[in-house]
């Protein structure tokens, strides 16, 4: 190989020490089993309490692209917990999760939380700070004795179907042209502001010459 003018020597590196840098995975089956003993221990740790944690509000994904689909969120609003008829300060206590910089921009996110406190309210058993204050033969008391530790998502949030269910196309909308219809929109969208002008010049002449033939008439 001829080398001309100032170029860089080449020197390819095809016997770099590979084994230094390859990611191994051997450890995958004892992580494994130092998660489920963890989550273990955690359930022992918080029972009765539920392994998931704190209940958490369905929001909406941000962006146009993704705003469709319900998750998870940080925290009720204080709007929320207000109209379900919880208190800031008690929600921490019984397992509600509360962001107070979050804000209710729509009607239907503010219903959907609403009812979901509601429910998770309704199914709540909440134990006595003393185990001898409960009497016996009380509700309260066969509510707690017959509590068993929730493992799983508190109330999974559901997705809401968006789509319209199939069904037969009726005879009215066969005869629908639904391309001559979008064009017609189309055109009076385009247009609207000329009309609107010929109108205003058509109102205004006529005043004009009702104007004139009483000038005349006087």
């Amino acid at each position: 190989m001829v080398l001309k003018h100032n170029n860089q020597l080449p020197n390819q590196h095809f016997r770099k020490d590979w084994q230094r840098r390859v990611k191994t995975w051997f450890d995958q089956p004892g992580r494994k089993k130092s998660r489920r003993v963890a989550r273990i221990q955690k359930a022992a740790r918080i029972a009765p309490r539920p392994v998931d944690g704190l209940l958490r509000p369905a929001v909406r994904c941000p962006t146009q692209r993704y705003n469709m689909r319900l998750r998870v969120g940080r925290g009720f609003t204080l709007e929320e917990l207000k109209e379900a008829g919880i208190n800031r300060k008690e929600a921490r206590s019984i397992g509600i999760a509360v962001d107070h910089r979050r804000r209710n921009h729509s009607q239907e996110s503010l219903e959907l939380n609403v009812q979901r406190l509601k429910a998770y309210k309704a199914k709540l058993i909440v134990f006595p700070r003393k185990a001898s204050s409960p009497k016996k033969g009380d509700s309260d008391a066969a509510a707690v004795a017959s509590a068993v530790q929730l493992r799983g998502a508190i109330l999974p949030v559901e997705q809401v179907a968006t789509a319209p269910e199939a069904r037969a196309i009726s005879a009215d909308e066969k005869k629908v042209n639904a391309y001559m219809k979008l064009r017609y929109a189309r055109s009076a969208a385009r247009t609207l502001g000329a009309r609107e002008k010929r109108a205003r010049d058509k109102a205004e002449e006529e005043a004009n010459k009702v104007r004139h033939h009483e000038k005349h008439r006087v």
